[in-house]
């Protein structure tokens, strides 16, 4: 199966460049639209969070995506050159004391729309995987 990358400075206006991108790989790597809406604001969280987080917007790193088609799916992973953060201290948006607070929401978001998620290099990368039809 093929892999495809793309790589993105830090500026957040680069996250219009993931719908186009995921466009380009969706036939090669065989995504279907029923999974295509899940894969785009997954990737999407995770670009933002590396841009905004991760990088802190510094134009002068890197976030990397990678797509890899897989026999019973695709493998996503979305690198930045920050630090990392510790996935276990994200906060569950969904406890009622912080439904107005604290952040959190895209991680949830990606875990409850990928089949898995992970987290790799000290929580600088984030792993999806997602079955497709």
């Amino acid at each position: 199966m093929s892999s495809i990358m793309l790589t993105i400075s830090s500026n957040p206006n680069n996250i219009l460049e993931v719908e186009n991108y995921l466009r380009d790989a969706q036939l090669d790597l065989k995504i279907d639209e029923v999974r295509f809406p899940d894969i785009l604001i997954s990737i999407t969280e995770a670009v933002n969070n590396a841009i905004i987080h991760g990088n802190n917007a510094d134009e002068t790193k890197r976030v990397r995506i990678n797509m890899e088609g897989q026999s019973s799916g695709i493998a996503i992973s979305v690198s930045d050159e920050g630090e990392g953060f510790d996935p276990d201290g994200i906060p569950d948006p969904t406890a009622p004391e912080n439904l107005e607070c604290c952040g959190g929401r895209g991680v949830y978001i990606m875990s409850r729309l990928a089949d898995r998620l992970s987290f790799e290099n000290n929580g600088s990368t984030v792993q999806m995987f997602f079955k497709l039809s």
